[in-house]
């Protein structure tokens, strides 16, 4: 079951969480930061959600899980650093991939967390090991794994920097053409409102100025779009006029 956010600010909707989750509940995932809004859910978020899901266990008699999906973890613009869910809950599952912080897409490589207070830890364990062989996945490469184990010795971090020129770029460009979006705190995606709130309409003339883009149907929030800036900067330049045509086109 998918919840819809609170679409002001794209954070939890905790009414409709609370109202979602009944006795076939075994776990809620959360995505932090998001894609594809690029929200960082903060310290007092994660507190609120696991005093949630500790009020549903006790009442449901079972254990509500947390699976917090966090291959953005690295890719924060903010001061503030992204709350480890297992410091605020006891039954949370950390999933973390490389595929973003060292720019690898496509290479499945990454890591489960469990916090040591995990409830019935050794079968969770056992589960989670257990699952990639049941389901056919097989493990990474032994040149990547070591690849990655020397990546995190030397503690090596993305490049925030470009990253960020290119978010603000593309931030101040659409905004000043009179687009609705938020700066996003994390990740490198950006959530634009579509003019006129056809997103499928929008996504489909985008092409037609060499810009690809997707529909926020696919995350549950149609009359948006998802904008991906992980690209050079010369290319975000280029494709504002782009988008200053498309501004127009659907708000006349």
């Amino acid at each position: 079951m998918v919840v819809e956010p609170d679409m002001e600010r794209f954070q939890i909707n905790f009414s409709a969480l609370e109202r979602a989750i009944n006795a076939h509940t075994q776990a809620v995932i959360i995505n932090s930061p998001n894609n594809p809004s690029g929200v960082i859910y903060s310290e007092e978020t994660i507190q609120q959600l696991s005093a949630l899901l500790r009020q549903k266990s006790g009442a449901l008699g079972h254990t509500v899980y947390l699976i917090s999906d966090e291959p953005y973890r690295e890719l924060n613009y903010t001061d503030l650093p992204v709350p480890f869910v297992t410091d605020f809950y006891d039954a949370a599952i950390i999933s973390y991939s490389y595929s973003k912080s060292l720019s690898l897409p496509g290479d499945r490589i990454g890591y489960v967390l469990l916090g040591n207070d995990m409830p019935e830890f050794d079968d969770v364990y056992d589960a989670i090991a257990g699952s990639a062989r049941v389901q056919g996945y097989v493990c990474a490469p032994s040149l990547l794994q070591k690849t990655i184990g020397r990546a995190a010795e030397l503690n090596l971090m993305p490049d925030l920097s470009s990253y960020r020129k290119n978010r603000d770029a593309l931030y101040e460009g659409l905004c000043a053409f009179g687009y609705r979006c938020m700066p996003p705190d994390g990740a490198f995606y950006l959530f634009l409102e579509a003019p006129g709130g056809d997103e499928d309409a929008f996504a489909e003339a985008a092409k037609c100025e060499d810009i690809l883009i997707v529909s926020g149907r696919s995350f549950g929030c149609p009359s948006y779009v998802r904008i991906a800036y992980c690209v050079s900067y010369e290319t975000i330049v280029r494709s504002l006029p782009g988008f200053g045509r498309l501004y127009h086109q659907f708000c006349k």
